[in-house]
């Protein structure tokens, strides 16, 4: 079986929207300003976006506090400085005992094991549940652009989610095309708190 290209099928579904002149409006979920920020700056230019901010793994509060906060001047500067679509923000509830249910078996799973799965199942599921009591045309997670996240099991679980609940998944691979190395220099331009892990107690005893 051939590997899924997922940048190749976004850029196809993005040249069909151009060529229709539609936007569409897109619910992205965020895992941090960081990560957002290509995501921002490339999808933008294609769809009324609303940036949903659930990330309820996040250890410990105070961490959650800044990322959160991080998020939202990130978004802020952005309009400011004249996104062709203006970005909305709204923000998941914050319990992470949610993310302990989840993942309860699994604390001593490696990183990118199994724990992070059901991870990716509970964010992914609430922006689905989300995107489609808001009528979202499409949903997705900035997740992918991580060097470090499988794209393929990412996009696997959103499809799922989108099929489940009736809303389409926007497949991605937003490390492609330099948009890690992008979100980067964005981190410096807007001198963007950049954390040194994941997010969860298991990454942050993880760090070596």
């Amino acid at each position: 079986m051939n590997k899924r290209n997922y940048q190749k099928e976004l850029d196809k579904l993005l040249e069909g929207f151009e060529r229709e002149g539609i936007v569409p409006n897109l619910f992205l979920h965020s895992c941090c300003a960081p990560c957002s920020s290509y995501c921002l700056e490339y999808l933008s230019d294609y769809f009324e976006i609303t940036v949903f901010y659930y990330n309820p793994n996040i250890f410990p509060d105070t961490e959650y506090e800044d990322r959160v906060n991080e998020q939202e001047r990130l978004i802020r500067e952005l309009n400011e400085a004249g996104v062709k679509h203006p970005i909305r923000l709204v923000k998941g509830e914050f319990r992470p005992e949610v993310f302990y249910e989840a993942v309860k078996g699994l604390e001593k799973e490696p990183e990118g094991g199994a724990r992070c799965t059901e991870c990716f199942k509970l964010r992914l599921e609430e922006s689905a549940k989300l995107a489609k009591e808001g009528n979202y045309d499409y949903f997705t997670t900035t997740l992918t652009i991580s060097p470090l996240k499988d794209a393929e099991r990412l996009n696997r679980i959103g499809e799922e989610m989108g099929e489940k609940y009736g809303v389409k998944f926007l497949n991605s691979d937003f490390k492609k095309k330099n948009g890690y190395k992008r979100s980067t220099e964005l981190s410096k331009e807007h001198d963007l708190y950049r954390q040194n892990y994941c997010g969860c107690v298991y990454s942050k005893l993880a760090m070596p």
